[in-house]
């Protein structure tokens, strides 16, 4: 059985940093959130994340300059967080031995795929996710129940990828909400609309795996 991936966001916005942890925890990651890069090397040695999430734009040391530090003194990925656009910004972060960018402002639902893409190309979470006959494969964009594929449209897929890779615990109409469609005010029957046809699909030739926990929200299991 794979552990949990641990991720690591260095980001000195409060609001950003809080919400990227809780998210990545509803996830089903292990996350932990620094202000800033003063404590990077100690914060490696004892948290040892397979991930960090650097900000570009940070008191003290920069996200390029600790992406440096993180690359000799640790074996995590490194996805840097940044409004910079610039080309030559980039190649010099690539030339650091960044894994990839996520441009600011981001959706929460963008920085779970890219930081997932990641962590799946290390090897650190399953690229195939499979709960009873359903497969799933979020790089394919792919999913089958007993070996036929379903005919989903790119946002069921993103919802079923969600609750999949969160398989066996409830998650509320917000969290999917967020996670799915990168906001919190949408109107919440978004998400029944979705989830009846999403269920259709999936359910139409096999026993039931998506569950509603009354009050509480939804749940895949098998």
């Amino acid at each position: 059985m794979i552990t949990p991936a641990r991720i690591l966001i260095v980001d000195d916005d409060e609001t950003i940093r809080t919400s990227v942890v809780t998210a990545l925890t509803a996830e089903g990651f292990i996350a932990r959130g620094e202000t800033d890069g003063l404590g990077i090397r100690e914060e490696l040695a004892a948290f040892l994340p397979d991930l960090v999430l650097l900000d570009w734009m940070l008191p003290g040391p920069s996200g390029i300059q600790l992406a440096a530090t993180v690359r000799t003194t640790s074996t995590a990925a490194i996805v840097m967080l940044t409004a910079k656009d610039d080309v030559a910004d980039r190649l010099r972060g690539f030339a650091e031995g960044i894994d990839d960018y996520i441009a600011k402002p981001f959706s929460m639902a963008e920085l779970i795929a890219r930081s997932s893409a990641v962590l799946r190309r290390r090897g650190r979470i399953p690229s195939v996710i499979e709960v009873d006959d359903l497969l799933i494969d979020p790089d394919a964009g792919v999913a089958r129940r007993g070996g036929v594929p379903l005919a989903l449209t790119a946002t069921e897929f993103r919802l079923l990828n969600f609750l999949a890779g969160s398989r066996g615990r409830t998650l509320s109409k917000g969290q999917i909400l967020t996670q799915v469609w990168g906001y919190e005010d949408y109107d919440p029957n978004l998400v029944e609309v979705h989830l009846s046809s999403l269920r259709k699909k999936v359910e139409n030739d096999g026993p039931r795996l998506i569950h509603t926990v009354r009050g509480l929200g939804y749940r895949l299991s098998a």
